[in-house]
């Protein structure tokens, strides 16, 4: 190895093991910092959100979020403790704990971002990667995850990889969905979403058939009847969550700001995730934030109900994880510039260690994005 390659890979070792801190609202929180000579992530521990993704030749971070806003004191600088930022984890659930689970103090979307995470070393180096490492444990759910982000030279896509293990003495059924959640610059009137998602339902129709009416990506349908298109928001957030399966073997979602010249994705594959959930928020009449958010349940609702309701367009709508079993799940992402006029994504393919992207609309541009081998394949 010669002496500039020797520097080039003490940058990569020591890239990965930045820790350090994130001053948001007055707080300065502890953070992971993982990055190369294209792009960095930001990890805040307290709760284990990725807070930051950006570009090192824009800068701009499309997961500019943060659910302190929503807070009644939001006004008011945060307090130190863990909450959900940028693209969270929910874990052991989606959406509502039950009124006798909210007794015994369990969140919506369960408690890994209620929680402090800890940095590890991270034992599965490769070589041209960088990486890090971060674990948590559940102690109501019964549950720790544990989770490893790396980015290889030359390349600004992450490929993170989470392992759940049941540390209780028995078996049980919960769900794991990520929550990326884009937010202002980034977001706008004219960001576009696009994904190959295919039959959905409405989340604010009733049980025992939410799934009537059935719709298909990208359109909704509000109360009244009226036609959505999701690709868009502007000044109605209604309906607030739409759900979709995934039917190919990957699935993805991205989210184009032509205004920025950023285009930002997710891919995954649909035996891991086989769920996208798109969540929809506007404040002031101005877009505020967009969930694109893809898992192993498309049913926003408690336990009981996702028990009761079992599947729908044949898809489960939880897991089963037994006595002191693991699992593993992957997903990548991946932030690209593009032109300004830029039509959003009709569709994305990923083979040879790249990410191809298509656009929509007349021209028809190609965006080639340098991968590496995301789940096994090249």
């Amino acid at each position: 190895m010669n002496d500039s390659s020797r520097v080039t890979r003490f940058f990569f070792i020591l890239a990965g093991l930045l820790i350090g801190s994130l001053c948001r609202g007055g707080d300065i929180r502890p953070v992971l910092k993982l990055e190369n000579e294209l792009a960095e992530v930001v990890i805040d521990l307290g709760g284990g959100s990725i807070a930051a993704y950006r570009l090192k030749s824009d800068g701009l971070n499309p997961l500019q979020w943060d659910s302190w806003s929503f807070s009644p004191k939001a006004n008011e600088t945060p307090p130190m403790l863990p909450r959900p930022m940028g693209h969270f984890l929910c874990l052991d659930r989606w959406g509502s704990a039950s009124d006798a689970e909210k007794a015994h103090g369990m969140a919506n979307h369960g408690e890994a971002t209620q929680v402090w995470w800890e940095g590890l070393p991270d034992l599965k180096s490769v070589e041209r990667q960088v990486s890090v490492a971060l674990a948590a444990k559940l102690p109501m759910a019964g549950i720790s995850v544990e989770r490893h982000a790396r980015m290889q030279e030359g390349s600004a896509v992450v490929l993170v990889e989470e392992n759940v293990a049941n540390t209780n003495p028995i078996g049980r059924i919960y769900n794991i969905v990520q929550h990326p959640t884009i937010g202002p610059p980034f977001l706008g009137t004219r960001t576009i979403v696009d994904s190959n998602g295919t039959r959905g339902f409405m989340q604010e129709r009733p049980m025992p058939e939410p799934e009537k009416p059935e719709v298909h990506w990208p359109m909704a349908k509000q109360m009244d009847g009226a036609e959505v298109n999701l690709r868009y928001l502007k000044d109605d957030p209604s309906p607030n969550v739409v759900s979709f399966i995934i039917e190919e073997e990957y699935g993805w979602v991205t989210a184009t700001s032509p205004e920025s010249g950023l285009l930002l994705g997710y891919l995954w594959k649909s035996s891991d995730y086989p769920w996208l959930n798109i969540w929809r928020h506007v404040k002031d009449g101005k877009p505020f934030a967009r969930g694109l958010e893809f898992g192993t349940s498309g049913l926003h609702r408690p336990g009981s109900d996702l028990v009761a309701k079992g599947r729908i367009f044949d898809r489960t709508l939880y897991r089963y994880i037994d006595a002191d079993e693991k699992q593993s799940f992957r997903y990548a992402m991946f932030l690209v510039e593009v032109p300004r006029n830029f039509d959003g994504v009709a569709s994305l393919e990923y083979a040879d260690s790249k990410i191809r992207v298509t656009e929509s609309g007349p021209r028809v541009r190609k965006v080639n994005i340098e991968a590496f081998s995301l789940f096994g394949v090249d």
